[in-house]
């Protein structure tokens, strides 16, 4: 009888929530590469630093339009009484007479259009360095960007799988409370049959309000992790039930030691060098500040009382310029410049040993994650035998209590650590990808 009750039990559980299920709306299943791609896009980090890119691109046409000459134009219309304005007033209107009266002139209009034009001929190298430092400056916008970005996979990557290792984390405590509950009606009913004493019961029910307990929290936590999730990506697609559950990964060991050539493909270590680059052009720029510039200019003008019988005159030359004295501005720029260049140089050393750093920290992460999962696989399934023994020998009365509350904590335990090694190390292997740099190409094949 007691068989029957079980076994309509064991029917009814599953059809129950099929039809709950089924009267509920389904998740949307969203896998990692999914929420990557949409990061990539939504982000705001990654918009922002975007923009920057093309801020940096027009910076570098800017810096190019110093090779191509200015023209300017201007109008005006001017009355004077003034006897020096008045006489050249007239005198570009082809109209100066000797014989007026210079220091009594009457009132005089003129309307003046002009037209000039400005090129700079040569000044040793500085528009071309100038160029050049744009270029530099665009350069490390896209490297910034494509370093943002290999953090941002990463950043999707552990929150997707510490939102499914909380998940997992609610399944272990939902099925250690579905066990204790099981375990309660058995001993309920051991009790009635005087095979058992009360304090048996009492004691199940404190460790299944205590499982009860830690579901409470196994919940929010996933909560938690999917809020953290939608974040980095930019967007609240993923949620915790249309998490796609990844399978259990048969990998090799991670090497102890990366080979340090990967770090050339780094951002960080690029954008460096590159800041150096231009660094280097800044100090060379300002050397070469003191050296003149030669400038040709031109400009054709029209000059007329009335807005008629234009007179036309033009003038052009050629003029170098520089500052004999500059209250040593330049000096200073040229020595800051240096300074700049030093501090850009060691920059360099800095961001290699904190990548070399990066890269072993990782590689010794990855390893002790694999290990870890190694040994809770094993571990896993000889709590799911001992349980399995121990719940039957409690049934035949050749066990207490304890025996069996331990073998359920143990299976429990033991699950929770397994899901938490998974996940850490699939985190790991991520980390150890973000710091060879790879997740970076990834993204740039997605865009």
């Amino acid at each position: 009888m007691a068989m029957n009750v079980n076994v309509r039990r064991a029917v009814g559980i599953p059809v129950f929530l099929a039809l709950l299920a089924a009267g509920r709306p389904a998740a949307r299943a969203v896998t990692l590469d999914a929420c990557i791609d949409e990061a990539l896009r939504a982000n705001p980090d990654v918009r922002a630093a975007a923009e920057r890119v093309l801020a940096a691109r027009a910076a570098v046409r800017e810096a190019r339009s110093a090779y191509y000459p200015v023209l300017g134009g201007s109008a005006s219309y001017a009355r004077t009484d003034n006897p020096p304005q008045a006489f050249f007033m007239r005198l570009n209107q082809r109209q100066a007479s000797l014989q007026s009266d210079f220091n009594n002139p009457p009132d005089t209009d003129t309307l003046a259009l002009s037209l000039g034009a400005k090129y700079r001929l040569y000044d040793f190298g500085r528009r071309g360095l100038g160029v050049a430092m744009a270029r530099g400056g665009a350069e490390l916008a896209r490297l910034a960007l494509e370093a943002l970005r290999n953090d941002l996979v990463h950043q999707v990557t552990r929150g997707y799988y510490s939102a499914l290792q909380a998940r997992a984390f609610v399944a272990a405590q939902e099925e250690s409370v579905a066990t204790l509950e099981e375990s309660l009606r058995i001993t309920r009913a051991r009790v009635e049959a005087g095979s058992a004493v009360k304090s048996d019961a009492l004691s199940l029910e404190v460790q299944l309000a205590q499982a009860r307990e830690g579901l409470v929290g196994a919940r929010n936590g996933v909560r938690l992790a999917v809020a953290a999730l939608n974040t980095a990506i930019g967007t609240n697609l993923a949620e915790a039930a249309g998490l796609a559950a990844c399978e259990e990964p048969r990998d090799a060991r991670p090497p102890e030691r990366e080979d340090e050539c990967v770090l050339q493909d780094r951002p960080e270590l690029r954008a460096a060098r590159q800041a150096a680059a231009v660094a280097r052009a800044d100090a060379d720029r300002a050397r070469r500040s003191a050296l003149p510039v030669l400038n040709a200019f031109g400009s054709l003008d029209w000059n007329a009382e009335q807005a008629s019988d234009w007179e036309r005159s033009y003038s052009f030359g050629v003029a170098a310029e520089t500052d004999f004295f500059d209250g040593f501005r330049r000096s200073a720029a040229a020595s800051g410049a240096r300074a700049r260049l030093r501090a850009a140089e060691a920059e360099v050393e800095k961001t290699a040993g904190a990548l070399r750093l990066d890269l072993s920290s990782a590689c010794l992460r990855a390893g002790e994650a694999w290990e870890r999962l190694e040994v809770v696989r094993l571990a896993i399934r000889s709590a799911e035998e001992a349980l399995r023994l121990t719940r039957q020998r409690y049934e035949l009365g050749a066990a207490d209590l304890a025996e069996l509350l331990n073998a359920q904590a143990g299976l429990t335990g033991t699950r929770t650590r397994h899901a938490a090694a998974l996940y850490d190390y699939l985190i790991a292997r991520s980390d150890l990808e973000r710091a060879r740099g790879r997740l970076a190409a990834r993204a740039a094949d997605t865009q």
